[in-house]
């Protein structure tokens, strides 16, 4: 995760290359938005890359410089992702003539003027005939990193929904996830989600939605 505070006009990060061979790649930024519980990625020209285009030699490090080139002040975070796609080189095919290539997505985020506090979350799980589904919705200023999701029911008993990442809902934006609970169709209300919300623990309240 890369973060830009208010005022910063750029950031430096180093890629390495532990391998025996040169790597090659092209480095490019997008702006992340959420809507109908999609990721977007989205063309800009508010935050760039340069180089664009690396070679890393063998055992050998590329420095990235991320420059914003707007540098106004928003009221909530601005999300970007910072795509690393590796490029074969002509003389770089695997076996049978296959060429693995590899893309890093890495998130980048702008921090407004005088942000401070976590992220304002509220929770609504639903069940349908595929399964349970989790709906998170933000309308803080900052973004929510959501991970280590359990749902916890009035008697004490916890159902584990991530043991990993579950997922980001970013500022001002709601994202929806299918989560594995298995048979568990019986849980109702009152309903509890203990999580790490930007590697913080919290506890707090989920609906459960009735409806068809």
């Amino acid at each position: 995760m890369i973060e830009l505070r208010h005022g910063e006009g750029a950031v430096t990060i180093t890629l390495q290359n532990l391998g025996d061979r040169s790597l090659y790649g092209q480095v490019r930024v997008f702006h992340w938005d959420q809507a109908s519980d999609q990721d977007n990625l989205l063309t800009t020209q508010d935050l760039v890359a340069s180089p664009p285009l690396i070679e890393i030699p063998a055992h050998g490090e590329q420095f990235v410089r991320l420059v914003r080139s707007d540098t106004g002040n928003s009221s909530e975070e601005q999300s970007y992702r910072l795509l690393i796609d590796e490029l074969s080189a002509a003389d770089n095919a695997g076996e049978n003539g296959v060429m693995i290539r590899l893309r890093y997505s890495v998130p980048v985020f702008v921090e407004p003027d005088g942000m401070t506090g976590a992220p304002a979350l509220t929770w609504h799980a639903r069940h349908d005939a595929g399964g349970w589904w989790l709906r998170v919705t933000n309308t803080g200023r900052r973004r929510a990193r959501i991970s280590m999701v359990q749902f916890v029911t009035a008697d004490g008993k916890t159902y584990m929904v991530d043991k990993g990442l579950l997922g980001y809902a970013l500022a001002g934006r709601s994202m929806q996830w299918r989560v594995n609970l298995d048979s568990h169709s019986e849980l109702k209300a009152p309903l509890n989600i203990r999580a790490d919300v930007n590697a913080l623990p919290i506890e707090d309240h989920v609906a459960i939605d009735t409806s068809p």
